[in-house]
C-alpha cells in the first residue's frame, strides 16, 4: 500500500497545513489519530454508555486530519436518537476504516521516503 492507493477519505492538505509539511510530525500526528481509533472504536457500540463521547473524540481527530466524510458521520451521529444509534455507528466504523486505509498509505509513503533520503 502506498500513497498511489489513497482513496480521497483524507485530505491530506489539512494535515499538511498544520503540521507545515513536516513528515515527521505528519507521521506522529497520523500515529496518534491511528492510536484514538483503536482506542475508542471500541465504544462504538450502541449498548456502551459512552458512544457518544467516543464519536465525539473521533470527530475531532478525524477533522485534523482532514478526514472530512468521517467527522461529518460523526456529527451525524452525535445527534442521533438511541433507537437509531445502530445504523449511525456502522456508518462511522465504516468511514473509519476508509480514512484508516487512507492514512495507512499515506504512512507507508512516508517511509518509503524516509528510506530513500
Amino acid at each position: 500500500m502506498a500513497r498511489r492507493d489513497l482513496t480521497g477519505a483524507v485530505d491530506f492538505a489539512v494535515l499538511n497545513g498544520m503540521t507545515g509539511g513536516d513528515e515527521a510530525i505528519d507521521e506522529e500526528v497520523l500515529g496518534l489519530f491511528v492510536d484514538q481509533a483503536a482506542l475508542w472504536s471500541a465504544l462504538l457500540d450502541p449498548k456502551a454508555e459512552g458512544w457518544r463521547d467516543a464519536v465525539h473524540t473521533i470527530r475531532g481527530a478525524a477533522a485534523g486530519i482532514g478526514a472530512r466524510d468521517l467527522a461529518a458521520v460523526c456529527a451525524e451521529a452525535e445527534g442521533v436518537d438511541q433507537m437509531l444509534a445502530a445504523p449511525a455507528l456502522e456508518r462511522v466504523r465504516d468511514a473509519m476504516q476508509a480514512a484508516l486505509a487512507d492514512v495507512a498509505a499515506y504512512r507507508h509513503e512516508l517511509m518509503l521516503r524516509g528510506l530513500k533520503a
